[in-house]
């Protein structure tokens, strides 16, 4: 018998069994794949801070990072890169660069002039100015979330069992396609965007689609990254950023100058891994059922804004596609039933703020009940 039951054992219902597993609770995840195969390895590993929306979801963002920190040892997770390097190449990107320090937001961040950027990464192109954040890192995806996964088991004592679907979830019992009934007090439903099976209801009342991405892997130019980089594009993009008065300024200048990145949701950003190699992208389309395939003129774009910002890029060595549920604000908490929590991250940022936003929910729900 299980106190908790999670399913889905990607980022957020790994942070999800975290949570209760150290409040005492004795954990199953239950998961329809073999192994991770989804939106948490389909990514940069990218704990982005620096950038999210001010208030809430930066807060989150902060916290998940330090628990990224706290865990990354003891499950034998690699923390590829430290930072941020954020290049600003317009004017009106330096407009919005200068607002975001003065904010709260950009305390610790050091301000750099282009020179200095390009002291710190030589392949740099034209930048006017850049800052460094040492707020966000960066893990390999699709080897941290096993490692993380098989952690959770060995020191915690989490049970999983895979190549399992939950067909319904209700008030102390997950029913699943093995025929099995699987019981617990608490449930946490952790499907992403797998809406077709698990209260398809709620998914369709909040207005969740997917997003799909296409992203790359450029063989190792040879040279090492000080740090994950951003341009022009993310300082349009991310809302911490973003909803700046000086933010407009720039969209307009970037509607006429790159016009296709914006059209397929490109904002650069690219982080190096422990072989060298590095991965660049990323587009943004939206749908309810986006096509498999990925498009060669999205990467070929993608490539462009590279260029634009560290010269000539590497071989490309592996090209992929993926989805994530998309709404919205950042997540969605609910309550379908007694005992049964849906949790998901419509904002793509679960590797970001998954385990601040695992907390807060395990932690209203089983700290409340220690008060009574």
């Amino acid at each position: 018998m299980h106190d908790v039951i999670v399913v889905g054992a990607g980022i957020v219902g790994l942070a999800h069994a975290l949570a209760a597993a150290r409040r005492g609770k004795r954990v199953l995840v239950l998961d329809r794949e073999a192994h991770a195969n989804g939106a948490s390895i389909r990514n940069f590993g990218f704990v982005t801070v620096t950038g999210q929306e001010q208030g809430r979801v930066w807060d989150l963002a902060r916290r998940s990072a330090a628990a990224w920190r706290e865990i990354a040892g003891p499950a034998g997770i690699r923390i590829e890169q430290e930072g941020l390097l954020m290049v600003a190449q317009r004017p009106e990107a330096v407009a919005v660069l200068d607002a975001f320090l003065q904010t709260g937001m950009g305390e610790g961040c050091k301000r750099l002039t282009g020179g200095e950027a390009q002291g710190l990464c030589a392949t740099v192109r034209s930048a006017a100015a850049a800052f460094f954040s040492p707020h966000d890192l960066r893990v390999e995806s699709r080897t941290a979330i096993p490692l993380l996964a098989r952690w959770l088991e060995e020191a915690h004592g989490v049970a999983f069992k895979r190549g399992v679907a939950a067909l319904h979830a209700g008030t102390g019992e997950v029913h699943c396609s093995d025929g099995v009934t699987y019981r617990a007090e608490t449930v946490f439903l952790c499907p992403g965007d797998d809406w077709a099976t698990l209260y398809p209801d709620v998914y369709a009342k909040e207005g969740i689609i997917r997003c799909k991405l296409q992203m790359l892997r450029l063989a190792s130019p040879g040279w090492t990254l000080p740090a994950p980089v951003m341009s022009d594009l993310s300082l349009a993009r991310y809302l911490g950023y973003a909803v700046l008065p000086e933010a407009d300024a720039l969209r307009a200048r970037l509607q006429s100058e790159a016009s296709a990145a914006l059209g397929h949701g490109i904002h650069l950003i690219v982080v190096q891994s422990g072989d060298g190699s590095l991965i660049v992208g990323d587009s943004h389309h939206y749908s309810p059922t986006p096509d498999p395939f990925s498009v060669d003129a999205v990467d070929a774009e993608i490539l462009r804004q590279y260029e634009a910002v560290l010269g000539p890029a590497p071989a490309v060595v592996e090209r992929w596609s993926g989805t994530f549920a998309s709404a919205a604000g950042h997540s969605i908490v609910r309550h379908p039933a007694q005992g049964v929590t849906l949790v998901v991250v419509t904002s793509g940022t679960g590797a970001s703020t998954a385990f601040a936003l695992a907390e807060d929910v395990v932690g209203q729900i089983f700290d409340s009940q220690r008060k009574i």
